[in-house]
């Protein structure tokens, strides 16, 4: 991509998120239901008792905060929390969500974290937005810099690699579990976004995702080296099967063991 281009992914996210700030958190059943929560929070504790920076008050960077998902969790934890995003919509939401408990925002560029001095924080964290990033390895980069030897890098809610491969027990599981949704049939910007795929640019996306095709997608092998080229040592990786509201319960229990769509990486760095 050229740097005109990667700027008008970031206008078009940052329009979108300041529009839908306020709804984003009912629209996102496959973040914000019990199943996911809690297997968050399991892995933000398990990366957390990680850390080696010996640091009495911990701070954390939520970087891409959107509404606050991995902000309340990092408050619940004792880390001094900075709240980092390119909307200001979402950052106007995390003031009057968490404001009151120390919470603090940073608005973001979209490019760097300029402004954020080096080794700065004890634990950056990222949940569902390298995808949105033009240049995702230059952010994983950035959190790098940002962050205290001992620290921790923590990226979670992207796609595995599993999910590109076309696995036929993925495929099978969706069929059985996925219960018809009447409302995206009554959704506008559905139809639009299928149009405009169809008629213009195959890699339109309603909510501005960029790296989300087969052809252009996270790769998590380019993360890992980079962090690694960062001296980061892997701490766990993990693939795990999101649950959405709108699967059949059963069905999901039977095959969250069997196959996976999404990862989780921890990862120190040395020093």
């Amino acid at each position: 991509m050229t740097s005109s281009s990667d700027q008008r992914h970031v206008d078009r996210n940052i329009r979108i998120h300041d529009r839908i700030a306020g709804s984003y958190d009912r629209t996102h059943d496959e973040i914000f239901n019990e199943v996911e929560q809690s297997r968050l929070r399991a892995a933000l504790e398990r990366a957390r008792k990680e850390m080696r920076t010996g640091s009495d008050r911990p701070k954390a960077l939520d970087f891409g905060c959107g509404s606050g998902n991995l902000t309340r969790h990092l408050l619940e934890l004792g880390f001094e929390t900075v709240a980092a995003d390119v909307s200001t919509g979402f950052l106007r939401l995390i003031e009057s969500r968490f404001g009151s408990q120390g919470a603090t925002t940073w608005h973001m560029d979209g490019k760097s974290l300029a402004g954020l001095a080096d080794q700065s924080f004890d634990f950056v964290a990222s949940y569902s937005v390298l995808h949105h990033v033009p240049d995702y390895l230059g952010a994983v980069a950035e959190m790098a810099r940002v962050t205290r030897p001992g620290g921790i890098v923590y990226i979670d809610h992207e796609h595995s690699a599993d999910y590109w491969r076309a696995d036929p027990v993925y495929r099978e599981f969706v069929r059985r579990a996925r219960r018809v949704d009447w409302r995206k049939y009554l959704d506008p910007q559905a139809y639009y976004g299928k149009l405009r795929r169809l008629l213009f640019d195959p890699h339109y996306s309603n909510e501005g995702d960029v790296h989300v095709w087969p052809d252009d997608h996270i790769e998590w092998d380019a993360i890992e080296a980079n962090l690694r080229a960062s001296g980061f040592e892997i701490l766990f990786v993990e693939d795990f099967l999101v649950c959405r509201s709108g699967y059949r319960r059963p069905v999901y229990e039977q095959y969250r063991q069997a196959c996976t769509d999404m990862r989780v990486m921890a990862m120190r760095r040395g020093g």
